[in-house]
């Protein structure tokens, strides 16, 4: 018996053993903090390393002068200056460009373990590297992951708002200011993280919502060549309508004049923004609601962006494609990533008092479709209504709300993305995805699926670290996800490597587009391809052939009017044969309903796709 005993605490000192300790950096030494995971396994937390210095306002990162002795990183550090959520005052610090570093270890120090950087979201306006808690714990916490997946998961800071995001749309004040932050923060780490334990040559950077429009547009840039291998975009491309600001003097001028600095001489307008008060500044960049209610979509508020900039993004972003020849992509949307979005827009789709008329329909069709005229409205709402039926079903109306500008917001974009990454690969690997849990955010009609930003806790593990507040289906499907993203930067194929997948992934190509349903209950069925061509027949939901002829300012114009000119005409067949046949598919086809989310609006989408590109 005491032998046993000594041989038990022999392995346990082994496990407590399993730690970097003090590891010294380019700028000095850090130690974090070992914290145990289970039975020989601990993840190190190494919170609040700087990665570049205070910035000064409207300038690139500088690199960090460095510190004596050993910084000691066990807290997370202040966030990068913005407005709060409510936005009535402001929050943060100028000095905010750390980053956090999860570590997992077994009974050894690790080695050359695959690396994940990941980039927040929050609209280019709000956010941070530890953001969201979650009963104490932050939604971006990477212990799990880490430790689950066999991975280093880095988060990091980068400026948000008016100081990261305000241009002249030229040389004066280029903008893109946070995009040069992640780029200096994903530069930290190839610097340093094998001292970590980390593989400087297996880096994948991630991101959701505009943290995923971020990794779009570092793998776009020419900066970017040979700094990292991987990148997944959940929720957001450089392509969507709301990640790219094209009129940057305009908004520029808006800033001025609520900071006392609006001049018709452009030079000293700019020369007296600089000298504005930070905080000032980031409170001159709150979205104020009332500005466009009654007036047009609410996506027309998030006007902090970046900007063709000619350096760090030096074209539009639909003819940088061929500089992400080189990365492996992974790119989805949830099911319903519009649906936040449209119940600003439509109120009613969320009140079961309430009806939704087609004259709403056609008003949010109106604000999205603007640039294209009245035909664009009528043509757009035929072809989303065409399945109603004489008596459509009230949820059925009101899905169309959420699925609208679902598509406008997130799907076709990504889809657009997907096809450019998978025409210009040249040994890269391309991977696209659904992801459709249903909601768990009480009060929703019963209708709504996976809202906006839902798969993060998912992938961060929160139903493992808050198990009494998840149900066994959670963590399976936690499971999966952090399987598939972790192998996918281990392999650059999420069906590979050391984490068992519940069903193999096909990768997208330039002739083949595959797309993986993710959620709980996951089989064979759970991959779906785009549909045979006489299928979008009878298909009952063509959004996509609407968003072509509405939905241009996607793409470059000459790209936009190539989409035009080639299915207005097939576009109108269609929507005629399918009238005079009186095709009406009954609720259970219709997109989004069942396991399969918007299967339908997928399948024309990529079949779509493959006939342009």
């Amino acid at each position: 018996m005491m032998i046993h005993l000594v041989l038990v605490g022999l392995v346990l000192r082994c496990a407590a053993a399993a730690k970097l300790g003090v590891v010294q950096t380019e700028g000095g030494a850090v130690e974090g903090l070992n914290v145990n995971m289970g039975l020989f396994r601990t993840v190190e937390e190494f919170k609040g390393v700087p990665f570049a210095d205070v910035p000064g306002k409207w300038e690139k990162p500088k690199p960090h002068p460095g510190w004596d002795g050993v910084l000691i990183a066990t807290k997370f550090r202040e966030r990068c200056l913005q407005v709060t959520l409510l936005q009535t005052k402001t929050q943060g610090s100028e000095d905010c460009l750390y980053l956090n570093i999860f570590v997992p270890h077994g009974l050894s120090v690790s080695t050359n373990l695959p690396v994940m950087v990941y980039l927040f979201g929050g609209a280019f306006l709000l956010g941070a590297s530890n953001d969201v808690e979650v009963f104490g714990e932050s939604l971006y916490d990477g212990k799990e992951m880490a430790d689950r997946g066999g991975v280093i998961v880095v988060t990091v800071n980068y400026r948000v708002g008016t100081l990261g995001f305000l241009s002249s749309g030229d040389e004066r004040l280029p903008g893109n200011y946070g995009l040069w932050d992640q780029h200096a923060a994903i530069s930290w780490v190839r610097r340093n993280i094998r001292a970590f334990g980390g593989n400087p040559d297996n880096i994948t950077i991630f991101g959701q919502s505009a943290g995923a429009a971020s990794v779009n547009f570092q793998m776009l840039s020419p900066y970017s060549k040979g700094l990292f291998r991987r990148a997944i975009c959940q929720g957001g491309v450089a392509l969507s309508p709301w990640a790219l600001q094209k009129s940057p003097m305009v908004l520029t001028k808006k800033i001025a004049r609520k900071v006392n600095c609006w001049q018709t001489e452009e030079d000293n307008m700019l020369a007296c923004l600089k000298t504005v008060d930070p905080i000032k500044l980031t409170m001159a960049g709150k979205i104020n609601l009332l500005d466009i209610f009654g007036k047009g979509p609410v996506m027309d508020l998030l006007q902090l962006a970046p900007v063709v900039d000619g350096d760090f993004i030096p074209d539009d972003p639909g003819k940088l494609f061929h500089n992400a020849a080189q990365f492996d992509y992974l790119a989805g949307v949830n099911s319903m990533d519009g649906h936040i979005f449209a119940g600003i827009d439509v109120p009613s789709i969320n009140n079961m008092k309430e009806t939704t008329t087609a004259d709403q329909v056609k008003g949010l069709l109106t604000g999205l479709t603007k640039e294209k005229g009245d035909a664009a409205v009528s043509s757009a709402f035929d072809v989303y209504s065409v399945h109603w039926g004489l008596a459509p079903d009230p949820a059925i109306v009101k899905k169309t709300v959420a699925d609208i500008e679902t598509d406008f917001l997130f799907l076709v974009p990504t889809q657009i993305a997907l096809q450019l990454h998978a025409n210009n690969t040249s040994g890269a690997s391309t991977y696209s995805y659904l992801f459709n849990m249903k909601t768990r955010i009480p009060g929703f009609p019963r209708w709504v699926e996976a809202e906006h930003a839902e798969d993060l806790q998912y992938l961060f593990g929160k139903p493992f670290s808050l198990p009494l507040v998840y149900f066994p289906r959670h963590r399976d499907l936690s499971g999966y996800m952090i399987a598939y993203w972790t192998n996918f930067a281990k392999t650059g194929d999420p069906s590979r490597g050391n984490s068992k997948v519940p069903v193999l992934w096909p990768a997208f190509t330039k002739y083949h587009q595959p797309y993986l349903v993710i959620n709980n209950s996951m089989s064979k069925s759970s991959v779906r391809y785009q549909a045979p061509p006489g299928l979008l027949l009878i298909c009952p939901h063509l959004a996509h052939f609407c968003f072509i002829l509405t939905f241009g300012a996607v793409w470059s114009d000459e790209s936009g009017q190539r989409f035009i000119d080639l299915f207005q005409d097939l576009s109108v067949r269609i929507i005629n044969m399918i009238k005079f046949k009186s095709i009406h598919p009954s609720s259970s086809s219709y997109p989004g309903s069942g396991r399969g989310g918007s299967s339908f609006r997928r399948e024309a989408q990529t079949s779509l796709s493959s006939h342009f590109f």
